[in-house]
């Protein structure tokens, strides 16, 4: 067992090696479900010692062989390329967030905020766009006026920072919120109604920032 032990060591190694390179947050469905199996096949070969080796060695060597095939593929072919990685997918425009790409991602909004506070973005009023990639992971492009200063652009005052709070999530009032920031949902309504909403369920997700301005993204309406 020992020797068998090493021998698959060694020989996934190679096997890896000829694959290719790539990040694990970089690896596409087919490359996860190849990589699954290996190692399934991997350790079925290590345990079963009554089965021959060859026959281990033979599934993997094809595993390989098809994901080397298909990563040439997709060099060769967008479609291929699309097919196997998919398409990176615009969650944000001009600041509002796009449900409907969203759901059809099954990406939820707690995931959303999560990924832009790892970002330093507050508000999502910030974001000029914003794209989920096939990774998983988000790209995020900030309003001019919103990007850090650059060499030779005027100071502008700091000012303390504080991150802006949810009082409205898919329609619900965030009462925890507004606690926060000492207001109640008679003045939530008022707000709402300032900027032309007639009812909590029509919005989306709703802020307000350290300054006491209130930032809705309208729900979609489809």
């Amino acid at each position: 067992m020992f020797l068998r032990t090493v021998f698959i060591y060694l020989f996934l190694l190679l096997i890896m090696r000829l694959m290719g390179k790539r990040e694990i947050g970089k690896l596409s469905i087919f490359d996860l479900i190849v990589s699954f199996m290996i190692a399934d096949i991997s350790a079925m070969v290590i345990e079963n010692l009554t089965e021959p080796l060859i026959l281990g060695v033979v599934s993997i060597i094809t595993l390989a062989l098809l994901q080397i095939l298909l990563s040439y593929l997709s060099l060769k072919s967008k479609k291929v390329r699309e097919w196997v990685d998919g398409k990176p997918v615009m969650i944000i425009k001009n600041g509002k967030i796009l449900e409907k790409e969203m759901a059809q991602s099954r990406y939820n909004l707690g995931d959303l905020i999560m990924q832009l506070r790892e970002k330093n973005i507050a508000d999502v009023s910030d974001v000029e766009f914003a794209f989920l990639e096939t990774s998983g992971k988000l790209s995020v492009f900030k309003k001019e006026e919103k990007r850090p200063a650059q060499r030779g652009d005027i100071r502008r005052s700091l000012r303390p920072f504080s991150m802006p709070i949810p009082v409205i999530i898919d329609g619900k009032v965030q009462d925890d919120g507004l606690q926060k920031i000492g207001k109640t949902r008679f003045w939530l309504k008022n707000e709402i109604q300032n900027q032309g909403y007639r009812d909590f369920k029509e919005i989306y997700y709703a802020t307000v920032n350290s300054n006491g301005k209130l930032f809705i993204d309208r729900k979609d309406h489809s």
